[in-house]
This record gives C-alpha cells, structure tokens and sequence, in this order.
C-alpha cells in the first residue's frame, strides 16, 4: 500500500489509497478531480519528504458537520448569548498517490 500526508485547510492528513475522508472545505463540485499537495510519501525507512509531490483525489460531495452550541453566560449579569455553528466539509477519495 501506498501512504503520504497531506495537507488542506490548515491541517495534516495520513492517507492511502482508496480512503475516504472529510477534509476541511474545496472549492469544486462532487465528481470532480482534484491535487492536493503532500508533505511526505511513503512509511518508515522508505518516507520521503517532498514539498512539491501531490496526491491526486476526487470529490465525492459536499456537508455540513453536527451543529455545536456555544453558550455564553455571566452569572448575577442577566447576561446570556446562545449561538449555533455547523462546519462545513468535503468528502474526497484518494485516487492515486
């Protein structure tokens, strides 16, 4: 099997081929084909560290995560803040590395 971490959205991925996983948000519709760039191929003895390598993935759709309260309250205050957020993510297959 083949192994490399990538990097999208600010952060770092280990992945193989076949695998698929959310990643932070990329702009591109589902079905389409995108590169992403990879900081190292391959494990162990035979890891490579390559700034310029890419991993080549596709597109499988597009979501939103669970919703998450943020809740904010000071006591004896009547102060109160509710507010809701849902992160957005894509869903990518990794074709080749």
């Amino acid at each position: 099997m083949s192994y490399a971490v990538i990097k999208t959205g600010g952060k770092q991925f280990a992945v193989e081929e076949g695998q698929t996983l959310r990643v932070p948000t990329i702009a591109g519709d589902a079905g389409s084909k995108v590169d992403v760039a990879a900081l190292v191929l391959g494990t162990g003895k035979d890891a490579k560290i390559n700034g310029d390598a890419t991993v080549a993935a596709t597109i499988v759709g597009h979501g939103k995560a669970d919703k998450v309260i943020v809740f904010k309250k000071k006591r004896r205050k009547q102060y109160k803040r509710k507010q809701g957020h849902r992160q957005g993510y894509t869903e990518i297959k990794i074709e080749k590395i």
